[in-house]
């Protein structure tokens, strides 16, 4: 079953109210909240983590970037890394390359949402491909996923053009 059936029918089986919309194709956080018209701090970043011999999802904000020394210690990691383009393609085999959900749990990864994030009313994130997106209320997300909620992110530092 393709990943955004597979997706739908886990929304719809836990009675969660949802919405699914089709844009077009952005790939990064912040283009999907440009694509949707919304603030990017509202849209997930879906970051996967290799630490400790273990996978780990990370999700943030669009406006924001992972803080590796922060999530290090709130996850007691000795190592962490990015994961590879080769291992994100095993490990999400049904989405397209780097558009995974940020629902860790459907893939056995644990999940970290960023207190930032779990602050907002409403979360949005791809939903397997760069042209589709879920918007849900983050409070049935966090029900949907039982994330462990820490503060992993750090705002983007302004870039000069000298």
């Amino acid at each position: 079953m393709p990943h955004q059936q597979k997706l739908r029918s886990v929304l719809e089986a836990n009675h969660l109210a949802f919405t699914q919309t089709t844009h077009t194709a952005a790939f990064t956080a912040r283009e999907v909240a440009s694509v949707e018209h919304l603030p990017a701090r509202e849209v997930a970043k879906t970051v996967v983590l290799f630490g400790d011999g273990g996978f780990r999802m990370i999700v943030i904000p669009a406006n924001k970037l992972v803080d590796f020394q922060e999530v290090r210690l709130a996850l007691g990691l000795s190592h962490v890394r990015l994961a590879t383009e080769e291992e994100l393609s095993k490990l999400f085999p049904d989405c397209e390359l780097g558009a995974m959900p940020a629902v860790g749990n459907m893939y056995d990864l644990p999940v970290y949402l960023d207190s930032s994030l779990a602050a907002e009313p409403e979360i949005v994130f791809n939903a397997g491909t760069h042209r589709e997106a879920i918007h849900m209320r983050t409070a049935d997300y966090r029900r949907l996923v039982s994330p462990t909620v820490v503060s992993l992110a750090r705002a983007e530092t302004p870039r000069h053009g000298w």
